[in-house]
């Protein structure tokens, strides 16, 4: 049975149509996903993604533990910066792909996704060496992201308009609707947005509270509940990876446009070597494409050019800021251009689409 978060009888309460993804229950839409998806573009909506995983990692060796285990570098990172990366395999693959918040070096959390919560831990404790303490502490958090152009007026009027907001990926502790909360200026719509952290054993805790307050301080601002259906056509139009789509453990960083996010010159990692070797020569690659011919493009279709089999669609759908369907392949070609020609295979009839550049949306954070 899919678990639930502390919001479900709210959500259900609210006509929220529910759907199955990483284990959970969580609500797919409350009216409509187009309509959510314009309101996070233009305005702002509210995210209930208390699903994600929370492992925190203590201890002297913790800074240097972390960092044997992803492929960014957290060593040059202040304190009260979340740093994104990459955790692979010996072969490069992909575990998952994690924030990490860093308090100190001692102290660092680590956000993972929900269908990989358990699979992470135990490579996690599998790796661990000299001073670290490895908690999972999934089941005591709450998480809401509020994003949209205005999130950061709906905030100011619950934290106060001389209250110092964090920056782009910075976070700190404040008090929202008399609880404290670790809030972090980051998000997965490509809207500037924050990611709000509700820790339950406090007993001033009230995860109801906190999303009926979000909502009510945001309603001049015309903000919406929004559910996974608007969530994943925003970061599609950002292409932004989602793990078991542009990543898994048959995808590297690399071959995903990732590089950035992997510094080889670091000392050591695991998966540096087979990473090194793939750098210098890559043999598939993810490119964006718009559909030319009518057709919703899935994830698992076919792609071919000129009648060959290229790869196949990573995610795809429609991208409602743009008027237009189209998606993320990962295609055995690594010289294609914007402007070329191939077809993706949707219910047996070859459709015509073109490659474009990524991201479709221009990012809008707040830097």
């Amino acid at each position: 049975m899919d678990r639930r978060t502390p919001l479900y009888d709210l959500q259900k309460a609210m006509g929220a149509k529910f759907t199955s993804f990483g284990g959970w229950e969580l609500p797919v839409s409350y009216t409509d996903i187009i309509k959510e998806h314009h309101h996070v573009r233009t305005k702002a909506g509210l995210f209930d993604v208390s699903h994600m995983g929370e492992i925190l990692v203590t201890g002297k060796d913790a800074k240097d533990f972390i960092n044997s285990l992803i492929t960014n570098d957290i060593t040059p990172v202040p304190d009260g910066k979340a740093l994104y990366s990459p955790m692979c395999y010996e072969n490069g693959t992909v575990v998952d792909d994690i924030l990490i918040y860093k308090f100190s070096d001692i102290e660092l959390l680590l956000i993972v996704n929900a269908g990989n919560i358990e699979k992470d831990e135990a490579w996690i404790r599998s790796r661990a060496f000299g001073d670290v303490r490895i908690e999972n502490l999934s089941d005591r958090f709450v998480q809401l992201a509020l994003q949209g152009p205005l999130a950061e007026t709906v905030m100011k009027k619950l934290c106060g308009k001389d209250t110092e907001l964090p920056k782009f990926f910075r976070f700190t502790e404040v008090e929202l609707l008399g609880m404290k909360v670790l809030l972090s200026r980051t998000g997965y719509t490509g809207e500037d947005g924050f990611e709000i952290y509700l820790w339950l054993p406090n007993p001033c805790a009230d995860p109801k509270k906190l999303w009926d307050g979000l909502l009510e301080a945001g309603k001049d601002e015309g903000i919406c509940p929004s559910g996974l259906g608007a969530r994943d056509t925003l970061r599609l139009e950002a292409a932004l990876p989602l793990y078991g789509h542009e990543l898994s453990d048959a995808i590297t960083p690399m071959e995903v446009g990732l590089q950035r996010f992997v510094k080889l010159e670091k000392n050591s990692f695991i998966g540096k070597e087979a990473l090194f070797t793939e750098s210098r020569q890559l043999k598939r690659k993810l490119y964006g494409f718009e559909m030319l011919d009518r057709g919703i493009p899935r994830n698992g279709y076919e792609v071919l050019k000129d009648g060959k089999p290229l790869g196949y669609v990573t995610s795809g759908g429609i991208m409602p800021t743009l008027s237009q369907n189209g998606g993320l392949a990962l295609l055995e070609d690594t010289g294609l251009s914007a402007g070329d020609l191939i077809q993706v295979i949707i219910r047996d009839r070859s459709c015509s689409a073109k490659i474009v550049p990524v991201p479709f949306y221009g990012k809008k954070y707040k830097k």
